[in-house]
């Protein structure tokens, strides 16, 4: 019974927000986090009961009430500012020790896709991450941590490349020449998805499991990035007509959940938004 269920989402953003008001209209009781005092009233409004939390180093604080809850989703990436990753791991174990100190027996971490390196391969659960970047490893890091402890049961997801309101893909090259690259397949997944897939994970209760969470459909990223951007009335991006290394992401977890994507054609979507 959902109504009696209540879930902590820790990070507000661009995902954690829509979570929230799609387990409100599920009729869960949810609990939101945002770092700044002037978001607070947002949430409010939109029926979560929210809290100023933060685990920045040397500015943590939070209310124990939060970590009151059936479920915390812990939402936050790590910085994008070089040199600001190597700080996310300390966040997440600060994170791990507020809730094992208020006995939540469930956390789900959102992860990313960045944690695989390029490997000229599909990837699925299975296959050990070799992250490239700093973000990726630092992500790493904190998967690692999170499944190292005993006490309460992890689950993690890892989003392929996030577009939707907000992140529209036709800005992500636009105007930009001699990109590299060009037939290597995306991996994504839309924002409608990333919600879907885990409000299933809620219905199934298919907890401490670790999935990969990517659209099916993997255009080469010129054809992808040209048509988001032309459709988006900006400066179409030229790419280099080659394939060099990448990766495919895949899931054989996915059964677990007995979810189906909504968003299965990377084009067709792109052209039907063009089309509203």
């Amino acid at each position: 019974m959902t109504g009696s269920t209540t879930v902590s989402i820790l990070g507000c953003g661009w995902y954690g927000m829509e979570l929230a008001k799609a387990l409100i209209a599920q009729g869960y009781q949810v609990k939101g986090s945002v770092t700044s005092p002037e978001k607070l009233k947002h949430l409010s409004a939109q029926g979560i009961q929210a809290f100023n939390v933060n685990f920045e180093k040397d500015a943590e604080h939070y209310d124990p009430l939060f970590f009151k809850t059936d479920v915390l989703f812990i939402c936050i990436p790590p910085k994008k500012a070089a040199g600001l990753q190597s700080d996310y791991p300390h966040k997440i174990q600060r994170i791990l020790q507020a809730a094992k100190r208020y006995k939540i027996t469930n956390a789900v971490f959102i992860s990313s896709t960045a944690v695989y390196g390029d490997t000229n391969t599909e990837l699925n659960e299975l296959n050990s991450p070799s992250p490239e970047t700093d973000s990726g490893k630092a992500i790493l890091e904190a998967e690692t941590l999170l499944q190292n402890q005993t006490d309460i049961t992890i689950t993690i997801i890892r989003f392929a490349g996030l577009v939707g309101p907000g992140r529209d893909p036709g800005r992500f090259f636009s105007g930009k020449t001699d990109i590299p690259n060009g037939q290597a397949p995306v991996n994504l997944i839309h924002l409608n998805d990333c919600i879907g897939f885990s409000l299933n994970l809620m219905a199934r209760q298919a907890y401490g499991q670790l999935f990969n969470a990517c659209g099916p459909h993997h255009p080469a990223k010129q054809e992808f990035y040209t048509i988001a951007t032309q459709n988006a009335n900006l400066t179409t991006p030229v790419f280099k007509d080659e394939l060099l290394k990448w990766k495919i992401i895949s899931s054989i977890h996915l059964p677990l959940l007995n979810y189906t994507y909504q968003v299965t054609n990377w084009i067709s979507w792109l052209n039907a938004r063009t089309n509203h």
